[in-house]
């Protein structure tokens, strides 16, 4: 199997000439998988792969922690989502270009069982035929607990190269050494949960380092920015390649944040700054009409946002198989 190419030959369902496609094969690769979890597209010459970690279940307030209870109420019913609580979706991808495969964001792991349809990543990267040896780079958008737990996962580190580069946020590695959560509105036990799990990977994975202050390119076409707002060093990696972009915007951008940008969500670290940078953003990406992947947008989460007066819109991209 040729792990060079991620993405799917046009118009086919299997996987051929080392090609892989946008479905799951369970009875060929040899896994249970019994739902698509992949989908892979092109940005120029560079090759995307959205792997679904699978949801996490949330309890509702976390979503807007500012928003008033009935207002809150209202969208979940016109979302035709619970009041109480929800599945909220967790992505990563897998990019390759300039003869690098770059994995962002990890997902949760397999630590936590009140979690138990998360931290699929390490399983739907072999599903989709990607050994954890082939990758060169894994870029964190930020260090909460879901986009680092995968690598934490018992042998998945014997599996990694040792020439391999964490790129990270500066900003991002200082502040999970001593983490201050005095504006979040996480449910206990969380943040103990996240100080423990950030702790645990930057001693595992020092070494592996690669800091970065506002930007880095990672490979050709391929930057890591920083951000903030959501943790003090949260990035997002934008993708540019013969005049076709894609942002993975990380926990930047929430499926409630289109309509209400506005509205805090309880993970974020400084909520005014997370609003702040969440409208830039998504003003930044209706000029360009760029498409968008988010670590928690509904699987695959390929889209672009369009301005309708004063309120994003979300246009879901059309399943291209």
């Amino acid at each position: 199997m040729n792990n060079e190419t991620l993405v799917a030959d046009s118009g086919q369902q299997q996987q051929t000439n080392g090609h892989l496609d946008n479905t799951s094969q369970p009875a060929r690769l040899g896994t249970s998988e019994l739902v698509p979890s992949r989908y892979a597209l092109k940005i120029g010459d560079i090759d995307v792969l959205v792997l679904s970690d699978g949801v996490l279940m949330l309890p509702t307030e976390t979503l807007a922690t500012n928003a008033d209870p009935a207002a809150r109420a209202a969208w979940l019913d016109q979302m035709c989502l619970p009041r109480d609580a929800f599945d909220w979706p967790l992505n990563v991808i897998v990019v390759r270009s300039g003869g690098r495969t770059i994995l962002i964001d990890a997902g949760l792991g397999l630590e936590f069982p009140d979690f138990p349809k998360a931290g699929q990543t390490v399983q739907r990267l072999q599903a989709a035929g990607i050994d954890l040896a082939s990758i060169t780079d894994v870029v964190l958008t930020h260090m909460h607990m879901d986009h680092v737990g995968g690598l934490l996962v018992d042998g998945v580190k014997a599996q990694l190269r040792p020439d391999l580069q964490i790129h990270v946020a500066a900003a991002e590695a200082k502040f999970w050494e001593s983490p201050d959560f005095a504006h979040t509105d996480m449910p206990s036990p969380v943040p103990d949960v996240l100080r423990s799990v950030a702790k645990r990977f930057l001693d595992e994975y020092r070494t592996y380092l690669r800091p970065f202050d506002e930007q880095h390119e990672v490979a050709p076409g391929v930057i890591a920015y920083r951000t903030g707002g959501h943790t003090p060093g949260h990035c997002v990696v934008r993708l540019a390649s013969h005049g076709d972009r894609l942002t993975f915007a990380g926990d930047a951008v929430f499926q409630v944040g289109f309509e209400r940008p506005d509205w805090h969500n309880g993970f974020e670290h400084d909520p005014d700054e997370a609003a702040r940078v969440r409208i830039k953003l998504l003003r930044e990406l209706a000029a360009t009409g760029e498409q968008l992947v988010a670590t928690h947008l509904p699987f695959p989460s390929v889209g672009r946002v369009t301005l309708d007066g004063e309120v994003f819109r979300w246009v879901p991209a059309i399943w291209d198989y």
